[in-house]
């Protein structure tokens, strides 16, 4: 959320000069606290010098501390029969996968240059030494590391020298993902990610299980994720096996991307246009400049690598690209090199965007995107966000996923509003592009004139609402209306009417809090 002050429901603010803003708060909760279950509180407390034992949060007053008597009570039968589950280990391939990689940078390492100074030989001989070296760190890695499920709590353990003990409440769970790299689905492993509320990076990768021990822990976890506190049962608290049988719906399946309409999509591309000038100048410099030096080799190489990795890998990503809904759930598989199995709640949407490219809108294809509370929008790699909803299709095909995403909200019947006829002088192309408008759920918001994009934000993910006026739109009367969300994108209302703005401003501040009131 910004940090803004919200002005009070009863006063007129003024509208902030330059860069400064005035901030509606509709919600200044959390992301956890506006779409998912509040954390308990543990309640804790210090003796005063002097006093006598503190009290536990569960002690009565006047009965004696279990942990600071010397005879158990006369009732006390010992320990459940089902105190602890066990600890366990990640597949026994693992140190293999893990010292493969290390191999692969190792050899990345030695450059052209150190092979022709010692020899085939001594170069063998290093790689040799340093993937043993790797791989001997990768077993006492495996051998230390370990999870364990534990009521509503995931339990990473790892380290020798430093061991480290991580606890993941899973009422803070946001997405599972199952990853196949290439070197996983050519020894039938699963590499298993969870992204938690505020996490700024990907949680407790636990690499390598087998396909199906990781599809069955990832269905417990979201089981007992989606579980009230206090209602876990008691036969939840064994660790699953590879081999156990959890319950497990097969799923509607919603839309599969014809992997055909994938590739012409990229071509559609200004990467593709252009890749074939990138390409012919990269090679014009490298043979004009007639070096074969290792460095000129190397920079014509990843120049050219460069001009063709993106539209390469859009593709890559999202080859036989699967969407289905299970219960309140998402699920996405993707991927040709590097499988994917996502599954998103539902309730962790902030927003829905819909592009529509220029190319593109001429066979009447658009894409889908999710914005989802708790993953950091400067994640390193971007494909770990679960954001893919829709690679490319058609009209009816978007219409259908929105509306299982946004129950009520229909495309092509959203009252868009375009900005006064003087908003003009501020966007003299776009003005006719840009519009806002409200439904009874969310807010939509059109934007862009070559790639034309339209956000949709349901009403009970707004974290605040901001009105902003610049120079030139106090001189024309406008003023721009954000809506934010937990992702930090949200949307912007641009150009708007100087009392059209404060009326929506007031109007979202209001229906955000009575959806997040009946939420």
């Amino acid at each position: 959320m910004s940090g803004s002050t919200s002005p009070a429901p009863d006063r007129n603010p003024q509208i902030a000069d330059g860069r400064d803003e005035v901030e509606n708060a509709p919600g200044a909760d959390d992301p956890g606290r506006l779409s998912g279950p509040a954390e308990p509180a543990v309640p804790t407390a210090t003796a005063p010098r002097g006093a006598g034992p503190l009290l536990g949060p569960y002690q009565e007053a006047g009965s004696p501390s279990p942990a600071l008597t010397s005879q158990p009570p006369a009732d006390w039968a010992g320990p459940p029969a089902t105190a602890m589950p066990a600890r366990q280990r990640l597949h026994p391939l693992s140190p293999a996968l893990h010292g493969a990689k290390s191999l692969v940078v190792v050899i990345a390492g030695l450059s052209w240059s150190t092979l022709s100074r010692v020899g085939f030989g001594w170069f063998a001989a290093m790689v040799i030494v340093l993937a043993l070296g790797a791989s001997v760190l990768a077993v006492v890695s495996w051998y230390n590391t370990g999870y364990q499920v534990v009521g509503r709590e995931l339990r990473i353990h790892e380290g020798l020298l430093w061991r480290r003990s991580r606890a993941i409440p899973l009422e803070r769970l946001q997405a599972v993902e199952v990853v196949r790299p290439l070197l996983a689905q050519l020894t039938g492993l699963a590499e298993l990610r969870l992204e938690v509320v505020g996490g700024g990076k990907t949680e407790a990768p636990l690499a390598y299980l087998g396909v199906a021990e990781a599809a069955a822990l990832r269905q417990r976890l979201l089981h007992l994720a989606g579980q009230p506190s206090g209602t876990v049962p008691a036969g939840q608290a064994q660790p699953a096996s590879a081999g156990a049988e959890l319950p497990r719906p097969p799923g509607r399946p919603l839309h599969a991307v014809d992997n055909r309409d994938l590739l012409v999509s990229q071509l559609l591309t200004p990467q593709a246009f252009l890749l074939p000038f990138g390409v012919a100048f990269v090679a014009t410099q490298f043979l004009s400049e007639g070096s074969w030096s290792f460095v000129a080799v190397a920079s014509t190489l990843t120049a050219m690598a460069g001009v063709l990795l993106q539209p390469v890998r859009r593709v890559l990503d999202d080859w036989r690209f699967q969407l289905a809904r299970d219960e309140d759930r998402l699920r996405i598989r993707n991927g040709l090199l590097e499988t994917r199995s996502q599954t998103v709640p539902l309730h962790r949407v902030q927003t829905v965007r819909v592009t529509w490219p220029l190319l593109w809108r001429m066979k009447g294809w658009l894409r889908l995107r999710l914005e989802v509370a708790g993953y950091a929008a400067g994640e390193a790699d971007e494909r770990n966000r679960p954001d893919r909803l829709l690679p490319v299709g058609d009209q009816p095909t978007g219409e259908m996923i929105v509306a299982e995403v946004l129950p009520g909200v229909a495309l092509s019947s959203l009252p868009l509003r375009p900005p006064p006829t003087r908003a003009r002088w501020v966007n003299p192309l776009s003005r006719q592009v840009l519009g806002a408008g409200l439904t009874e759920q969310v807010l939509a918001v059109r934007s862009g004139l070559l790639t034309r994009q339209l956000t949709i934000v349901p009403y009970a993910r707004l974290q605040s609402v901001r009105v902003v006026q610049g120079p030139v739109q106090r001189l024309l009367r406008l003023a721009t209306v954000h809506a934010d969300t937990a992702g930090g994108a949200g949307a912007t209302a641009v150009d708007r009417d100087l009392a059209d703005a404060w009326e929506l401003a007031a109007e979202l501040t209001a229906r955000g809090q009575a959806a997040r009131r009946v939420g």
